[in-house]
């Protein structure tokens, strides 16, 4: 059992990074630096297509990474 989970938690946290980097940067250049996070808190434009996807699967890929430690921390 803790064989498997820790197997599960190894795939889960190399596919959460992947995930991460695959996604577009929000602000790129001078200008993203300069405006900070306010064109995300009063972003204009949602995400569509694959920034959507990649972004929902990140926030499964995450939580899974959580359950999973939470799952190995108490079967240990």
């Amino acid at each position: 059992m803790t064989t498997v989970a820790i197997t599960l938690l190894i795939i889960d946290a190399v596919a959460l990074i992947v995930l991460v980097l695959l996604q577009s940067g929000k602000s790129a250049g001078l200008s993203g630096a300069i405006s900070g996070g306010a064109e995300q808190l009063f972003g204009k434009q949602k995400a569509r297509g694959i920034d959507l996807v990649l972004h929902r699967a990140t926030i499964v890929a995450a939580v899974l990474l959580f359950v999973l430690t939470f799952l190995l921390a108490y079967v240990v």
